[in-house]
């Protein structure tokens, strides 16, 4: 098997330098989470609490380090399984942090995120695993804090022109619960009549002959047309 430097061709003057420099995988994982007695779920991530120096104690993103013969995205899925249990059905890349002054010694971190449906969160606790609501994070380790950030606006701007939304429901679902999602995204509240004129408007939903039965009067479940990508991701289809 050839081995494919991950590092760009550098001067000998630039080789320890190079060599200094490491590469991560970290990834944000979005879910949509209800607390108990609450009114309305809530963007809600996954964090791992770090064990050793740096910045023991603190909570950060799950990751970690590039192994020379993985690929990008192999290597985001794998250090989310090892670190937090959860395998979702849609990751993406986000965007490379390489500031130097991130961590005590060069990293360069890339960064993919992922939606979790309901169904896929695991019921039992991961040891040092823990949620928290995404627009109330206390301190992070390293520059994790920023990450998040980024991520919640890529998150709050694709929902506008994409089905990304999607992506944290069950395969069915009512337009009430679909609904929710983007509430919980946008942090703010839609008129039901106009969402429901919209998305049924929109070519990605198909209607089933199943309906949610409850307290309420029932309501009819579609599904995701799966013509239609979650998103858009460019001429390089999912390679990353």
């Amino acid at each position: 098997m050839t081995r494919t430097s991950i590092l760009p061709a550098v001067d000998s003057d630039d080789s320890a330098t190079a060599a200094a420099t490491r590469v991560a995988v970290s990834t944000v994982i979005f879910a949509l989470r209800r607390a108990p007695g609450a009114d309305a779920a809530r963007v809600m991530l996954p964090l791992v609490r770090r064990t050793r120096d740096p910045h023991e104690g603190h909570w950060a993103l799950p990751g970690g380090w590039l192994d020379a013969i993985e690929g990008l995205e192999a290597a985001a899925s794998r250090t989310l399984g090892e670190t937090t249990g959860l395998a979702p059905s849609y990751l993406e890349q986000l965007y490379a942090f390489g500031a130097v002054d991130r961590s005590p010694t060069r990293v360069v971190s890339i960064v993919y995120w992922a939606l979790i449906r309901p169904d896929e969160v695991p019921d039992e606790r991961v040891e040092n695993v823990q949620w928290f609501d995404a627009a109330t994070l206390p301190r992070l380790a390293f520059d994790h804090n920023e990450i998040v950030d980024y991520a919640l606006w890529r998150l709050r701007n694709k929902v506008g022109y994409s089905r990304i939304a999607h992506g944290l429901l069950a395969d069915e679902f009512t337009l009430a619960e679909l609904r929710e999602v983007y509430e919980s995204i946008l942090d703010r509240r839609l008129d039901p009549a106009n969402f429901r004129r919209q998305v049924e408007n929109s070519g990605t939903l198909i209607p089933t002959d199943r309906f949610r039965t409850g307290s309420h009067r029932p309501a009819r479940l579609y599904r995701y047309n799966q013509d239609v990508e979650l998103a858009d991701r460019g001429p390089l289809g999912v390679r990353q």
